[in-house]
């Protein structure tokens, strides 16, 4: 029997999507994205993730991202990105109109996370920022990366022009908040903690 709500195509039948939509998102930001799915119950809603490391390698993003969506197309109503533009200088933005999909607005999660028109009010040239994902992955993103556990010399080289660590909380996790606190020390900064929430991510999936 043909299921009735079925499309027949010209290669065979095809299953009813019934709205399903692809979530393609950066690897930083998928426990934040599991946590707003399971709370809201967005079961229409799947997620495929992209290597958090890309970050590191930025020019990576857009084919990154174009490879997923002509992989995962076919198989959803929808797709959504969730990166912001995150260092590929407007690459994506373009890419993702001329595939015709959505993506988070904002120049980077942090901007996002905060509220993108309350980020840019800040005018922040001297703030470094981390999230919930980027002070549990500390040392794997930032202190290796950066070449500190080698030569902690350059810490003052390279950080020398920032004043103080922004923590951007998504969550009140005492733990976090000590170990946020901690990566201030090292990197010999004031400390500043915002809860922020999930900002703009939040407001953007619950559009779709």
């Amino acid at each position: 029997m043909i299921p009735s709500d079925a499309t027949l195509t010209e290669n065979g039948l095809a299953p009813a999507r019934k709205g399903r939509i692809l979530l393609i998102a950066c690897g930083a930001l998928a426990r934040e994205i599991l946590d707003l799915k399971e709370a809201n119950g967005w079961d229409h809603l799947d997620l495929t993730c992209l290597p958090a490391k890309y970050h590191l390698w930025p020019e990576r993003i857009t084919e990154a991202v174009t490879e997923a969506v002509a992989k995962h197309r076919d198989d959803y109503d929808d797709i959504f990105v969730v990166y912001a533009d995150c260092g590929t200088g407007g690459l994506l933005e373009a890419r993702c109109r001329e595939l015709g999909v959505e993506m988070v607005a904002g120049p980077h999660c942090y901007s996002f996370f905060e509220g993108n028109d309350a980020f840019a009010a800040r005018e922040e040239f001297t703030a470094f920022y981390l999230t919930d994902f980027l002070v549990r992955q500390f040392d794997a993103f930032v202190w290796k990366p950066m070449g500190f556990d080698r030569h902690p010399e350059l810490i003052p080289m390279m950080f020398g022009n920032y004043e103080k660590l922004v923590y951007q909380a998504q969550t009140n996790d005492p733990a976090l908040d000590r170990k946020a606190e901690d990566c201030a020390r090292r990197l010999g900064l004031a400390y500043e903690r915002r809860f922020t929430g999930y900002g703009d991510l939040q407001t953007a999936l619950t559009r779709l």
